[in-house]
């Protein structure tokens, strides 16, 4: 991993945390969710004038994509409505990288060497610390830690279904315009028949913030696509879960949720980890 991909990968972290902080603070989840799922329609409608096809190869990973996306989204409100942010952001986003890492080995074929497999591990020992830490002192809710470690499947899921997608695609940004118009009308439609007529009005009052959110999710992601081309999967997937770093911070600063000494640890240990990374490359 090239110092370049490793300053996308966290710029990604930090926009991917910033959405996801966006989606938590507006009440409705089902409304938060519409808007950003709707929201990367419209972005992906407006890039594919501009951007190449993917190849042939790339769709059924595009539709696999989508499939589990939609799952994705489900499981991710369900979790923001069970649970704290800064519980339910690092548990769902610290379990996906040791799974990315065993899912590229068996179909990607990357295993990583040991400066890199070490790196991984010291990241995720890190994120580990955040997610305990965020359980500190209270009876677990184990509803809510379930459906986040639901959600930690499906990220790892699509994050190697996508891994692949992109590099037979050809094209990073021909892939991210299409995968948020397959992905994207999910969430709306079901919105639209659980709420008919009043999904709109209650759409309204966060139509700016819902469609920022929508602009960060579709930048991290894009980021995220052209790192997976140019670097392992299992590396990319560790270092871009920083965001669970800046997601802390968000729910410190934002929601009034203590970040800590343990935290602060953790970090330490995430810039370690991402250094070995570094050194693998």
């Amino acid at each position: 991993m090239t110092p370049l991909v490793a300053a996308a990968v966290l710029l990604a972290a930090v926009t991917h945390a910033s959405w996801n902080a966006i989606a938590h603070q507006i009440t409705d989840k089902l409304v938060g969710f519409t808007l950003i799922s709707g929201g990367g329609v419209l972005i992906g409608l407006a890039l594919v004038p501009f951007t190449a096809f993917p190849a042939a190869g790339a769709w059924p990973y595009l539709v696999v994509s989508g499939v589990i996306h939609v799952a994705y989204y489900l499981l991710l409100m369900r979790s923001f409505k069970l649970g704290d942010f800064g519980q339910a952001y690092p548990i769902a986003r610290g379990t996906a990288p040791l799974i990315v890492t065993a899912l590229a080995a068996a179909f990607a074929h990357e295993v990583p060497n040991g400066w890199a497999a070490a790196g991984i591990c010291l990241s995720c020992t890190g994120l580990a610390g955040v997610a305990l830490w965020g359980m500190r002192g209270r009876r677990p809710n184990w509803a809510a830690i379930i459906a986040a470690l639901a959600t930690g499947v499906t990220i790892a899921a699509y994050t190697v279904v996508d891994g692949l997608g992109v590099r037979a695609s050809g094209t990073a940004l021909g892939y991210i315009g299409w995968l948020m118009v397959v992905e994207g009308l999910a969430v709306p439609v079901y919105a639209y028949s659980r709420m008919g007529g009043e999904l709109l009005s209650a759409v309204r009052p966060f139509a700016v913030l819902g469609f920022g959110g929508a602009a960060l999710s579709v930048l991290a992601y894009g980021l995220v696509l052209w790192a997976q081309t140019k670097a392992d999967l299992a590396p990319v997937s560790a270092l871009r879960e920083s965001s669970i770093i800046v997601g802390a911070a968000i729910g410190a600063i934002f929601f009034k949720e203590r970040f800590g000494a343990p935290r602060i640890a953790a970090a330490v240990l995430l810039v370690a980890g991402i250094g070995l990374m570094l050194r693998a490359g």
